[in-house]
């Protein structure tokens, strides 16, 4: 559907990186489309869980946000990423970009959707950050770049050299339109929705998770112990395979 303001001020085009893994075989499953958090890349999933995903069976992509893009810019190009594959696909969005997947079920028919650690109240983010590290949240709020500290992404578990690795490729600069609490769409062709994350996260409080999952319908899944950025943890392996099972059980009949 054509909305007015896609209308009067189109999204300029971009090109667009997508990162992908195919599985060996085509089982029919649908492809998953991961989508990467604030001042994040394709390069997030790339690690483990592109590879994962495609080794039980399902093509997976990843897509990084334009540079300079705004919110509704980045919901249109995971709607065009997602309608470019041969098949309806999964949404998978971590942090803000699981606020761009909810705003893109508002117009692309997916599969399912998972929501990981879902900033969807920008906040209630923005006062954990405060809260958790004042001196590297400040400066983002006059539009310079969010210093995050290792601990508000990653648990102690992850060996400190990595995590810096980590944190030198994130360049995040939050927009104001993140707090402006706008209501999130319904999901078109009303998808399963499952909303994942850590009772430890120092980004998405458990509380914020709670939300999240009662809006869509169901009760978060939880991994104690993880940090907010999961696919970068030792036990990376576990959110994504438990999401893959959660996936499994909504289509029964093609995914092994």
């Amino acid at each position: 559907m054509l909305r007015f303001d896609d209308w009067t001020d189109p999204v300029p085009p971009a090109e667009r990186e997508v990162v992908s893994l195919l599985p060996d075989d085509d089982e029919g499953n649908p492809p998953v489309l991961f989508v990467p958090g604030l001042g994040q890349g394709a390069w997030i999933y790339a690690g483990h869980w592109l590879g994962h995903t495609a080794g039980r069976g399902y093509p997976a992509h990843a897509v990084t946000p334009r540079t300079g893009g705004d919110l509704r810019a980045q919901v249109h190009d995971v709607v065009q990423v997602a309608a470019s594959l041969p098949r309806q696909a999964v949404l998978v969005g971590h942090g803000v970009g699981a606020l761009v997947v909810a705003r893109a079920l508002g117009r692309y028919p997916a599969r399912a959707a998972v929501l990981v650690a879902p900033v969807l109240d920008g906040w209630a983010a923005l006062g954990a950050a405060l809260r958790s590290n004042p001196f590297g949240t400040f400066p983002a709020l006059f539009g310079g770049r969010l210093r995050l500290a290792p601990r508000q992404l990653f648990s102690a578990e992850l060996p400190a050299e990595e995590a810096a690795r980590h944190l030198e490729r994130v360049d995040a600069r939050p927009r104001a339109e993140l707090l402006t609490r706008a209501p999130l769409p319904r999901p078109v062709g009303a998808p399963p929705i499952l909303v994942a994350g850590s009772p430890d996260d120092r980004v998405v409080r458990r509380a914020a998770l709670d939300r999240a999952a009662a809006r869509y319908g169901g009760a978060p899944l939880l991994f104690p112990g993880m940090g907010h950025d999961l696919m970068l943890e030792p036990g990376w392996a576990e959110p994504i395979d438990a999401i893959l099972d959660w996936l499994g059980k909504q289509l029964p009949a093609r995914v092994h």
